[in-house]
């Protein structure tokens, strides 16, 4: 009962905020009275259009299923090589200036070189992405790992666990508010990305169709495929990251 009364608050506290900022956004598009600030209804009307009429559906799942394999692969890598660097001092020191040098190189750099390397096919995309994410997912890791109990690890070893469920149920679970700060961060900044990729190499996605919308000087349209995408990210959000938070929260509470 009392968690169905902390749902409904939060939904109700969420709900009135989207309200106060589309009544922000229509009274702004009323007194601007331009072209270039599309009302809310305009939009919405908008999306309603290249829902049924145009592409969106389409590319929203092509640049979607981007978005997901690089999430993976750039949590995977910069989840092992953040966790060899936090426990490894010697594997640390060799590679920061590496990571230090990685995390400053610009994305559009990063982007640019894979297309000229490996040409614009799809896996010199995903390569993009994927570079440009590890080094934050390492750095967040990393320090986790830093941080991980070494009492705990020591009654794990006194009581002869294996190395497999000491790391599976002493070590990991020390990283888990680590690992959901990085992919939360990771999510806002792949998609980011993804969408540069497909706008200077690819012919599909919302990066390609937004590329052609400002093309068009379609404002409406541009927002259009924005909200959709931000409201497809608010329910990722919801319905992964928060239940998963709870989960971890209620894993590593001591009192």
């Amino acid at each position: 009962m009392r968690f169905s009364r902390e749902l409904f608050s939060l939904l109700l506290l969420r709900l009135g905020v989207i309200i106060v900022i589309s009544a922000l956004w229509q009274g702004l598009a009323w007194v601007i009275a331009s072209p270039d600030f599309p009302s809310l209804f305009a939009v919405i009307n908008s999306v309603q259009f290249h829902l049924n009429e145009g592409e969106m559906v389409t590319n929203i799942l092509i640049t979607l299923r981007r978005v997901l394999l690089s999430f993976i692969i750039a949590m995977l890598l910069g989840g092992i090589i953040g966790i060899m660097m936090g426990v490894n001092a010697r594997i640390n020191k060799l590679s920061d200036s590496l990571l230090i040098i990685m995390l400053n190189i610009p994305a559009l750099v990063t982007i640019l070189l894979c297309y000229i390397w490996f040409g614009l096919v799809e896996s010199a995309a995903i390569a993009a992405v994927v570079i440009n994410k590890i080094p934050t997912v390492v750095v967040m890791i990393r320090e986790g790992a830093r941080a991980v109990d070494k009492d705990l690890l020591a009654v794990a070893k006194i009581y002869q666990l294996s190395a497999s469920k000491t790391f599976f149920n002493v070590f990991l679970p020390q990283l888990y508010p680590f690992i959901i700060a990085s992919a939360r961060s990771g999510l806002s900044l792949i998609w980011k990305i993804v969408l540069v990729v497909e706008l200077l190499g690819r012919s599909d996605g919302v990066g390609f169709a937004l590329n052609t919308l400002f093309q068009f000087f379609d404002i409406a349209g541009i927002l259009a495929y924005t909200l959709v995408f931000v409201v497809i990210i608010l329910l990722i959000e919801a319905l992964i990251f928060k239940p998963f938070d709870k989960l971890v929260a209620r894993g590593t509470r001591f009192d």
